[in-house]
């Protein structure tokens, strides 16, 4: 049973207890993320993310460490498109040091300006390991190409230009824009007392006051086309799109065995014949990335060049003849696929929390995992393929290859350049 209740300043806060967990998540979220920034500011809530935890009015960087080693807990925050998140989990004894723990760092950091220069450094450093990494790199790349050089297509690390020239006022600023109620939610999983937890945060986070922005602007434009980036590199990269579905779409549940029924998975078509039946890869997948107003649904696939053009035209073709060849086989086993996964990943508190949390942003309110299936069940062959063909279109598609090609190497894909 998920509850919700709302902090002396309005911010909602989800409850979901768990009796037989002896462990629990309690998490802040932020609904900030790279798209909200402004070109010159990319990466500032991811840098702002890890200033959080180089000290506050009452405990250093290491004494947060070492608090964290001394209650057996898990103590981390990561950043998005779309939010941030900073979360700790732990033994539920230890709930009233836990949410002290985190609220302090989250309301009385005090961002020093040398921790500002040190932190700087060590983000180039995470920037060039994802840009030596291909199979990540070529993601940034491809969103880059579709969403364009602001908005969804900003990288959530941000570039090693616009990170230099933070400054302590710029981390300050982005706080006052940002990091107020109306963008604050709270999320807690687990094992605990419900009152106990609610009373915690009010005495912290629900004194927090602070107008901060709404979140404004208009739907993204998808860009289709193609894109090369030549890279001597051992493999090419590829990934190839169209427009997906936003978070609170309708068709979300159909889009997940769509997904599935392409990439996701050991059985999935792509894995069996790119991979298991001709052997020219290592690894494919579809995946489809929702928005709170748009999507992306998208194959990655790892290969050598001289196997790049006959990868791209199965993809291609798989993904133009979805909606005249999904069999009822293929939907079932899509089906058990996504209600496993389901139930699997709410086997931990971490996940549990997140779940909840995640569709207060996104949905407003809470569909139970049973609701969730049964949704997924009503699901017909008629409208998956009736999604499979709204979505593909012949001009709709964008194409990202990064590695050792050019682009005189693709000129036969139909594809206008960009």
């Amino acid at each position: 049973m998920v509850k919700k209740v709302l902090l002396d300043n309005n911010i909602p806060v989800l409850l979901e207890t768990v009796k037989e967990a002896h462990s629990l998540c309690a998490g802040i979220w932020v609904k900030v993320g790279a798209r909200n920034e402004r070109p010159d500011k990319n990466g500032i809530s991811h840098f702002l993310e890890h200033m959080f935890f180089k000290g506050t009015e009452r405990r250093t960087a290491e004494g947060i460490a070492m608090e964290t080693d001394s209650l057996g807990a898990e103590l981390n925050a990561l950043t998005s498109s779309e939010y941030t998140l900073f979360y700790i989990k732990v033994l539920d004894e230890y709930i009233g040091k836990a949410v002290e723990l985190l609220t302090d760092i989250f309301l009385q950091s005090t961002f020093p300006s040398t921790e500002i220069e040190k932190e700087k450094s060590i983000i180039n450093e995470e920037i060039k390991m994802v840009e030596d990494t291909p199979s990540d790199y070529v993601h940034e790349l491809f969103s880059k190409n579709v969403w364009g050089e602001g908005g969804l297509g900003q990288p959530v690390l941000g570039r090693s230009g616009t990170i230099e020239a933070f400054t302590r006022d710029d981390l300050l600023k982005h706080i006052d824009e940002h990091y107020g109620p109306g963008n604050i939610i709270a999320a807690c999983s687990g094992n605990f007392r419900e009152d106990e937890f609610v009373g915690y945060l009010n005495s912290g986070l629900g004194k927090l006051r602070r107008d901060g922005a709404k979140r404004s602007g208009s739907v993204p434009e998808f860009k289709s086309g193609l894109n090369v980036i030549s890279k001597d590199l051992s493999e090419t990269h590829i990934c190839l799109g169209v427009r997906g579905l936003p978070y609170g779409s309708e068709d979300r549940y159909s889009m997940h065995l769509l997904n599935a029924i392409l990439g996701s998975g050991y059985s999935s078509r792509l894995f069996q014949k790119v991979r298991e039946k001709r052997g020219l890869v290592y690894s494919i997948y579809s995946y489809h990335a929702s928005f709170r107003d748009t999507g992306l649904w998208a194959v990655y696939a790892g290969t050598d060049k001289k196997h790049m053009k006959e990868v791209i035209d199965i993809t291609l073709d798989e993904m133009r003849n979805l909606s005249n060849t999904i069999t009822d086989e293929e939907l079932k086993r899509a089906m058990a696929q996504l209600k496993g996964n389901l139930i699997l990943a709410l086997e931990s508190t971490s996940n549990k929390m997140t779940n909840i949390a995640k569709q207060e942003i996104y949905y407003g309110r809470y569909y139970s995992p049973e609701e969730v299936i049964r949704m997924v069940e009503s699901i017909t062959l008629e409208s998956v393929r009736s999604l499979a063909e709204g979505l593909v279109r012949e001009e709709s598609f964008a194409l990202t290859v990064y590695g050792p090609v050019k682009e005189g190497d693709i000129k036969d894909f139909g594809m206008p350049l960009q």
